[in-house]
Order: C-alpha cells, then structure tokens, then sequence
C-alpha cells in the first residue's frame, strides 16, 4: 500500500515497481513521468508517479508493448481520466452530456489514426 502523501527517493521507488533506478530515469527522459525535485536535486516520486510506474511496467511486461505504445496508452489514460473527471463533477443535460462524449471520442479515434463513423 502506498501512501498518498508520501514522496520516495528513486531507490525506494524503484523497489517498489521493482525496476531499476536507471530505468526510472528512462522513463523520466522521454516525458512518461516527471517526478519532483529536492533542492539537492534528488528525485522524488509521488504516490501518483508510483501508480503510473506500474501502469508503464504492466503494459512493457503484460501486454507486451514497445515504448511508442506506451507512450499512447498514457495519452489515452489521461484523457480518459480527464472525461472521467468531467462527467463526475459536473451536471450536464442529456444533449451537452452527449456532445461531450462524443467530441472526446471523436478526439481519441482521431490519436488512434481513424476517423469516426
């Protein structure tokens, strides 16, 4: 369990995913996360860089994708999290509700390379 207040330095978090640090800092390179700094300059990892180290992990290691396809499953996480968070906090009546499901999927059929139907 991870605390959600808690920030990790990189060895800690990369027991926790089980990487390597050198792997942590890929990551970071190619703008996948971008954890805090100290004063110092050392890294720190939140519970939300944690939840999303796992994320890249389960989709390398479970699904089998390349960096590219990593890359676009975060994309499509956060806008999908960014709808999620709409539709929960805001009233929307039946026609506004439905434009804006629509232009959002429109929006990631069009990052998939497709068009709608």
């Amino acid at each position: 369990m991870i605390d959600e207040r808690a920030v990790y330095i990189i060895s800690v978090a990369a027991r926790l995913v089980e990487m390597d640090a050198s792997t942590l800092r890929k990551y970071e390179r190619l703008g996948f996360l971008k954890p805090s700094r100290t004063g110092g300059n050392l890294r720190l990892y939140s519970a939300d860089d944690i939840m999303r180290l796992r994320q890249i992990k389960y989709l390398v290691d479970d699904r089998g994708l390349n960096l590219g396809g990593v890359e676009l499953a975060l994309e499509l996480t956060q806008r999908l999290r960014r709808l999620q968070s709409n539709l929960a906090r805001k009233v929307y009546d039946a026609s506004e509700l439905q434009r804006l499901v629509f232009d959002e999927v429109d929006e990631l059929l069009h990052l998939l390379g497709t068009e709608s139907g």
